[in-house]
């Protein structure tokens, strides 16, 4: 059919974001982004745009399909804080040890790019970064620390979030990375207990 596009644009939009994910923007080029989609340059401008914008679909792309699964691993926060935020962490943990994939987090690439970012692009990573400390704040809300503490702890895990992945593309071993988890997951346990919510295994929290 005339017209009709010949290729897959999910794919294509797939393969620009590992691209991103693994060079990092600075490091990738419109060649680098030809080569890994298989379009040609002039095919990737009248599909997809220009590098900006591309940089910014797979940004929002990746920023979805992970934000589903931190939204999911933190709905039963209400109920269980402490294996909600233990879950959060999971979900990195897992992307991370998955072979598929690259190395390290495309948000924390785009956080250290911030310097060599057009301005659009930056204050986009910016809005990422700050949406999963929003998004943690909430669920920490929800399991009833103070206002706080849900600060203090969502400012904490959203930082160590994206250490695990820089640390991981440093060569830290699966051991290392749940180490770190694990002091932030015993001091989350105590700010807890302090509130009067205690951690009963299998039943979630309960007021003292």
């Amino acid at each position: 059919m005339a017209g009709k596009k010949q290729f897959d644009m999910d794919a294509a939009l797939d393969a620009a974001m590992v691209q991103f994910w693994r060079a990092g923007y600075a490091d990738t080029s419109v060649d680098d982004l030809s080569r890994a989609t298989g379009l040609n340059r002039s095919s990737i401008y009248s599909s997809l745009g220009d590098k900006d914008t591309l940089f910014l679909r797979c940004l929002d792309r990746y920023a979805a399909r992970y934000g589903d699964k931190y939204d999911a691993a933190l709905s039963c926060a209400a109920s269980d804080p402490l294996a909600a935020v233990r879950a959060f962490f999971n979900v990195t943990l897992e992307r991370i040890a998955d072979p598929g994939l690259p190395d390290g987090c495309l948000m924390a690439q785009s956080a250290m790019a911030i310097p060599v970012l057009s301005p659009a692009v930056a204050a986009r990573a910016k809005e990422a970064l700050g949406f999963q400390r929003l998004r943690l704040r909430a669920a920490l809300k929800a399991g009833q620390l103070t206002d706080q503490d849900a600060d203090a702890f969502a400012e904490h895990a959203a930082a160590v979030n994206q250490s695990l992945a820089v640390m991981s593309r440093a060569g830290a071993s699966p051991t290392q990375l749940l180490a770190v988890v694990g002091v932030t997951i015993d001091a989350l346990s105590q700010a807890l207990g302090s509130t009067g919510i205690s951690q009963r295994p299998g039943t979630g929290a309960t007021r003292r």
